[in-house]
């Protein structure tokens, strides 16, 4: 059976004083404005502010539940002890400081709040805070994934048996992969230590395997390993193959560096 859940709309009000102790859950606010006010285990369960200005206030313990900011300011408010679960913001201006003090406990939560924060501080050009709320969200999700296959706490093993258990340890293994490789898209300096990885095995093949009978040192191979990954030098004696896989791998390279350039300069 279905029951109505009617919002209840307040449209163009404003807090004269503090509020504490007091359930707003389920409402639709339009136009709220308070400045400066101090709101105590306030219940906001499930509702929407929209176009609201709630500046420089502190909301203690407050309880945002499945509420959605829209086109909001809340400029130097702060939220210690508030509960953000499944909460979304667009084009909200929010401190970043919030995903310090009030992300949720739960890492696949936690992964959440940063990946709405993230979409909403690229809405306001904020690049900054994104790559901030990128950190945490990745740092959550690799945590969560870790979990999902190894922890032993109930609510993992509930949800995730069987197959499920060995997908999610293969997303995990693909995250960690990734994440040395060139940290997930964000880290230019994990993928300048992978470069280097490359050419140093590929000095060590050249070294040891196509050039064995050469008299020839592991310097002047590793000296001339980026030539060969450049493609400006094609030694005789490498075979077919291993200059086609040193191609896709050049062009894999190259491609991870253009597209880290360009989501940073994107963020700008």
């Amino acid at each position: 059976m279905l029951t109505d859940n009617t919002k209840v709309l307040i449209i163009d009000k404003r807090f004269d004083g503090d509020e504490g102790d007091t359930v707003f859950m389920n409402h639709v606010f339009t136009r709220l404005v308070a400045k400066r006010r101090r709101f105590t285990r306030v219940d906001f369960k499930y509702s929407v502010f929209d176009a609201c200005y709630l500046r420089d206030c502190v909301f203690d313990s407050c309880d945002f539940t499945g509420c959605r900011f829209v086109a909001s300011n809340l400029h130097g408010s702060t939220f210690p002890g508030c509960k953000f679960d499944y909460a979304t913001f667009e084009r909200t201006d929010i401190d970043s400081d919030v995903l310090d003090t009030s992300c949720p406990p739960f890492e696949n939560l936690k992964a959440k709040f940063a990946r709405t924060l993230r979409m909403n501080y690229q809405q306001l050009g904020d690049a900054a805070a994104v790559n901030k709320a990128i950190s945490v969200e990745l740092k959550a999700a690799e945590i969560h994934l870790q979990k999902a296959w190894q922890s032993n706490e109930s609510y993992y093993r509930k949800k995730y048996t069987g197959i499920k258990k060995f997908e999610m340890c293969a997303r995990w293994a693909s995250f960690k992969l990734l994440d040395f490789i060139w940290g997930n898209g964000e880290s230019p300096l994990k993928l300048v230590r992978s470069l280097l990885l490359i050419l140093i095995a590929m000095a060590v093949i050249d070294k040891m395997i196509w050039r064995s009978s050469e008299n020839i040192s592991f310097a002047q191979t590793l000296f001339s390993a980026p030539q060969v990954l450049l493609g400006t030098q094609t030694p005789s004696g490498f075979p077919g193959w291993y200059i086609a896989l040193v191609v896709a791998t050049r062009l894999v390279v190259f491609g991870f560096f253009t597209s880290i350039l360009i989501k940073r300069f994107s963020r700008r």
